[in-house]
C-alpha cells in the first residue's frame, strides 16, 4: 500500500520556513537594533527640551543657594558666611511666629477647602435645579483675579463702615475690627483662602467622584451600608489618589501664597498674618538683607519636599490597595 502523506499545515510550514533558514536569531539582533536606534533618537529629540528646562530651572536655583549663604544685598553678592544666615534665622522670634501662623494657614486652607470642595461635590451630583449654572457660579471665586476678591473682602471688612462692622453692630457686637484684631485678622484670612481655593477642590473632588461606579452604593445600600457608611468606607477611599494630590498641591499653593495675606493685611496687624513668604518678602525687599531671606525660602522648599514625599507615598500605597 502507498502511504498517504499529510500535508503541512500552515503553521508547519512557517515553523519549518523559519528553522530552516536560521533567520529567527537575526529577526531578534534587527528588532533590538531598531529599538536601540528608536530610543537614540527620542532621547535625541528630548535632551535639548531637557537641557533647557535644566538650565532654566538650576541657574536660580544655583544663584539662590550661593545667595543664602553669603551676606549680600540686592546689588551686591556680600562675603561668604556659611550657614550663618540660616542660624539667624532659626534663633529669630520673627520666624518662628511666622512659622506659627504658616501652619495655621496651611492646615485652614487645606482641609477647610477640602472639606468644602468636597461637600459642594458631592451636592452637584445629586438632581438638584440649574445645576450647570449652579456649579460655573461656584467657580467664580477661583477665576476672578485675587486682586479684585481681595478689594472685595477689603470692602466688606476694613473698615468700621463696612457692611460686616455694621452688621455686626446692628446685632449687639459693638465694634468689630475684622483686620485690626491680632485674632480675627487671622481668621478673616484663613476663610479668604478658604473661598478662593474651594472650587479648586471642587473640581478635583468632582473628576474623581466622575470615576466612582455607582453601583458600588446599590451594592452596598442592599448590604444594608447606611450613608455614613458609604461614604467613609467607599467614597474617601476610592477617590484617595485625587485626595492626596489636592493636598499637595494646595499645600504648595498656601505656603507660597504671598498675594492673599499681602493684598487683604499685608501681614499685620503686629505681624499676626506674616507667614514664611511675607517675612521672605520683607527681608529681602525692605530690609535689603537677601542671604537671610533667600534662606528662609530654600528652608521653606525643604519642609515642601518632605510633605510632598509623604503625601506622595501614600498615594502610592492607595493606588496599590
Amino acid at each position: 500500500m502507498e502511504t498517504i502523506q499529510k500535508r503541512p499545515t500552515p503553521v508547519q510550514r512557517a515553523r519549518e520556513g523559519v528553522a530552516s533558514s536560521g533567520s529567527g536569531a537575526g529577526r531578534r539582533r534587527r528588532k533590538s537594533t531598531i529599538e536601540a536606534q528608536t530610543r537614540r533618537t527620542y532621547a535625541g529629540l528630548i535632551l535639548p527640551s531637557v537641557l533647557l528646562l535644566v538650565l532654566i530651572n538650576a541657574y536660580p536655583l544655583v544663584i539662590g543657594a550661593q545667595q543664602s549663604v553669603n551676606d549680600g544685598s540686592l546689588i551686591a553678592s556680600g562675603n561668604f558666611v556659611g550657614f550663618q544666615n540660616y542660624t539667624d534665622a532659626l534663633t529669630s522670634p520673627a520666624f518662628w511666629k511666622a512659622t506659627g501662623f504658616t501652619l495655621v494657614f496651611t492646615i485652614a486652607g487645606v482641609f477647610g477647602s477640602w472639606a468644602v470642595g468636597l461637600g459642594l461635590a458631592l451636592l452637584l451630583r445629586t438632581r438638584i435645579p440649574a445645576r450647570g449654572t449652579f456649579k460655573v457660579l461656584l467657580l467664580l471665586p477661583w477665576v476672578v483675579p485675587v486682586v479684585v476678591s481681595a478689594t472685595s473682602w477689603n470692602w466688606l471688612v476694613a473698615t468700621p463702615q463696612s457692611p460686616l462692622p455694621t452688621l455686626a453692630r446692628a446685632i449687639g457686637f459693638g465694634d468689630v475690627y475684622f483686620l485690626a484684631d491680632p485674632v480675627l485678622a487671622q481668621v478673616t484670612v484663613c476663610l479668604f483662602k478658604i473661598w478662593v481655593s474651594f472650587p479648586f477642590m471642587m473640581m478635583m473632588s468632582s473628576a474623581a467622584l466622575a470615576a466612582v461606579d455607582t453601583t458600588v452604593y446599590e451594592a452596598s445600600g442592599m448590604d444594608g451600608a447606611n450613608k455614613w457608611q458609604q461614604f467613609t468606607q467607599i467614597t474617601l477611599p476610592l477617590i484617595a489618589r485625587s485626595t492626596y494630590i489636592s493636598w499637595i498641591l494646595m499645600t504648595i499653593f498656601c505656603v507660597n501664597d504671598f498675594p492673599t495675606i499681602y493684598l487683604l493685611t499685608a501681614g499685620g496687624p503686629v505681624d499676626a498674618t506674616t507667614t514664611l513668604t511675607v517675612l521672605a518678602y520683607r527681608t529681602v525687599f525692605q530690609n535689603f538683607d537677601t542671604g537671610s531671606g533667600v534662606a528662609i525660602s530654600f528652608m521653606m522648599t525643604f519642609v515642601l519636599v518632605v510633605v510632598s514625599v509623604l503625601l506622595y507615598r501614600q498615594i502610592r500605597k492607595s493606588s496599590v490597595e
